[in-house]
């Protein structure tokens, strides 16, 4: 059974930044663990539908953002560690949200919610104006 646990999340003015975590621990049925899964991050505001935010496949390679965030937030991982990491830069009123981290256990990056198999309980992140 796959676990996410979001961190990292808070209060933070305008401009300001955030890292959020996410730690990954258990395995499917099949054994597979953090290292084959792709990663994901959506966010949800409040009385908005949850909505794709950045995705990292389980090689690191080809990143993908919502345009809302590119060149202000980075997605990384660390499989040694089992933690995928948001890095968020030059925040907005706007990215106020409860941030959700989600594995994908084929390892594929994906922009659908649909196509991924664990979430965590997510973190809220608030920005002030």
């Amino acid at each position: 059974q796959v676990q996410l646990v979001e961190s990292g999340g808070g209060l933070v003015q305008a401009g300001g930044s955030l890292r959020l975590s996410c730690l990954a621990s258990g395995r499917t049925a099949s054994g597979r663990t953090f290292s084959n899964y792709g990663m994901g991050w959506f966010r949800q505001a409040p009385g908005k539908e949850r909505e794709f935010v950045a995705a990292i496949p389980y090689d690191g390679h080809i990143l993908l953002y919502a345009d809302s965030v590119k060149g202000r937030f980075t997605i990384s991982r660390d499989n040694g560690k089992n933690k995928v990491y948001l890095q968020m830069n030059s925040l907005k009123p706007e990215d106020t949200a409860v941030y959700y981290c989600a594995a994908e256990i084929s390892g594929r990056a994906s922009q659908r919610n649909g196509e991924y198999d664990a979430w965590g309980q997510g973190t809220q992140v608030t920005v002030s104006s």
